[in-house]
């Protein structure tokens, strides 16, 4: 197999290279390892060597120091040496393609999606609701579809809430699901995500797929790095919402591509543990199922986390490249965890896992690759290949000129407020309150035939919007947004 045919990452005990097989980079894969064992130079490298062979990344900077493959890289020291110890390896220090985001809008373009795209299941996770609020939810949902009332951001969503409140009669059959408890309850939940500056993830310009799958000038894979390390101390959830939501979209937009050469993208998901921790079972479920399928369309994941017992198993078997750094045990639940890790890899007898786990150095690993056929190799101990861009994060002065020269420049910056459910639903009120004041004094026969037409009115609304709801009934018309709707059957509109 030729080197342009696989991604390498590092050398074996007897100094050959290791690496996968790029055709096989779909089926996913897993770096672990507990902190300060080499995790995120290892990640560089594998981001780097996607890039390299045309694939297009997106990934998560949780410590702020990815950022660094932008920038040329200055190996000296053990890095030098480890270059140097690997004499098959073309090493030329090089700054990536690489473009920058952030949801606050303050160290990266700002990254946005609407509530609408995100839809109420998976909003519901980020508000951590009960079932009943969650049934709630789903009523508004399902009125702001059935109104054409579009939900970009939070106060859309409120507008929303509080008009339902205001008129329940506009719930129909659903009226049963939305009380005054689950409403208020709802609002408080928004308040509380508006507190941890989440509202800043909610609106327009929203995330473009396709321009975070168009390649660099050269024909290198471009590289987009949110940094999370504000996000995932300040509001975790949102960080693993918003990863949800990103697999999500690309599960239901991307065609199906069958074997391929090369996957289309690679995601690479940091602080794993956080997309599974306190996922209602549905949710979840739902991920495993999407991890499984977006294979076919091109798309590999790679979770970074300090132990494979952080992800489901459902989600681990799911898994063909693994790269285990050190890891220590001190209590007995650690130990059995740490047997779980060894017995995890194809048996090599050359070595024992287990004790060559407990001792390895930094940029040392256990790997676990895919042979062609696609069945797991021997797991064998790899020295870990130095990236070629720079180690370490960027300066202020650099991170502001990557975001000036970027190709997406001014595209996202200025957000944008266009006419949804909150401008529509005050609009009406408005125009109500004014038709209010207009009412004549009126005698008691202007009174009685002011109300006379009014009741007929209504019961001719009425009439309408139940002949339109049987009507919908007849045709199958349903909710149309949420979480990977093509699985469960619907179509997006």
């Amino acid at each position: 197999m030729s080197a342009s045919d696989q991604f390498v990452f590092g050398a074996d005990l007897s100094g050959q290279p290791v690496g996968q097989a790029l055709r096989l980079a779909n089926r996913h894969g897993l770096v672990a390892g507990a902190t300060g064992t080499g995790k995120t130079v290892t990640l560089q490298r594998l981001i780097e060597s996607f890039s390299d062979a045309g694939v297009a990344v997106f990934a998560a900077d949780v410590k702020g120091d990815l950022c660094g493959l932008g920038a040329v890289g200055t190996p000296q020291g053990k890095v030098a040496e480890r270059i140097a110890s690997m004499p098959w390896l073309a090493h030329r220090p090089t700054a990536y393609p690489l473009t920058l985001w952030d949801v606050h809008g303050q160290s990266g373009h700002p990254l946005r999606t609407t509530l609408s795209e995100m839809g109420p299941l998976l909003l519901g996770a980020l508000l951590e609701l009960s079932d009943s609020q969650q049934a709630a939810l789903y009523a508004a949902f399902k009125v702001a579809d059935r109104e054409g009332l579009l939900l970009l951001d939070l106060k859309d969503l409120k507008a929303l809430l509080s008009h339902l409140k205001a008129h329940p009669e506009v719930l129909g059959e659903d009226s049963a699901l939305f009380t005054n408890s689950s409403a208020q309850a709802l609002l408080r939940r928004l308040a509380s995500l508006e507190q941890q500056g989440a509202e800043a993830l909610f609106g327009e310009p929203a995330l473009q797929l396709e321009d975070i799958l168009q390649p660099d000038r050269d024909g290198r894979g471009r590289i987009h790095l949110l940094d999370a390390s504000r996000l995932v101390h300040e509001a975790p959830k949102v960080y693993a919402t918003f990863l949800l939501w990103l697999l999500a979209e690309l599960f239901e937009q991307l065609p199906e591509r069958g074997d391929a050469d090369k996957p289309l993208l690679a995601l690479f998901f940091d602080e794993a543990h956080l997309l599974f921790a306190d996922t209602p079972k549905a949710l979840q479920e739902r991920l495993e199922q999407v991890v499984r399928l977006i294979r076919s369309k091109g798309v590999g994941v790679y979770f970074v986390t300090q132990s494979p017992s952080d992800l489901p198993d459902d989600v681990l078997a799911q898994l063909g490249l693994r790269i285990q750094h050190g890891l220590r045990a001190f209590t007995t639940k650690e130990q059995k965890a740490l047997r779980a890790v060894a017995d995890g890899f194809r048996a090599n007898p050359a070595f024992d896992s287990l004790e060559v786990l407990t001792g390895l150095g930094i940029g040392e690993a256990l790997v676990g690759t895919l042979e062609e056929k696609g069945t797991p190799a021997m797991v064998q101990r790899v020295a870990i290949a130095p990236p070629q861009s720079r180690i370490g994060p960027l300066s202020e002065g650099e991170r502001a000129a990557l975001i000036r020269q970027s190709p997406l420049a001014g595209r996202y910056d200025k957000p944008v407020d266009r006419e949804s459910a909150y401008e529509l639903l005050t609009a009406r009120a408005a125009q109500a309150s004014a038709e209010a004041a207009q009412q004549p004094a009126g005698g008691a026969e202007g009174g009685i035939g002011n109300r006379a037409g009014e009741l007929l009115g209504s019961l001719a609304g009425q009439v309408m919007k139940t002949a339109v709801r049987q009507a919908a009934n007849q045709i199958g018309r349903q909710l149309v947004r949420g979480l990977l709707g093509s699985l469960l059957g619907t179509k997006r509109r």
